[in-house]
């Protein structure tokens, strides 16, 4: 972990962030106190949105009203 006080990571930021691109971590401080932490963001994940395409099957009755006991409960009557 690399600390570094405010000043400097305004003057340093483009290096700081080649420190954290390589996987270290930088904290900020303020009059020798940490108040933030640099750390490398993870790579998005791509979704993929037909991974579950003709694995799931939803019956006709899906969108049928609720019975009013069920109803009741879902609503806090």
């Amino acid at each position: 972990m690399h600390i570094v006080n405010v000043h400097q990571a305004k003057t340093e930021l483009s290096r700081l962030l080649v420190r954290v691109e390589a996987g270290e971590d930088v904290v900020i401080a303020r009059r020798g106190r940490p108040v933030a932490r640099l750390v490398a963001c993870n790579a998005p994940v791509k979704r993929r949105p037909d991974v579950l395409k003709g694995k799931i099957v939803v019956p006709d009755t899906f969108f049928d009203p609720l019975p009013e006991d069920e109803l009741a409960a879902w609503e806090s009557r």
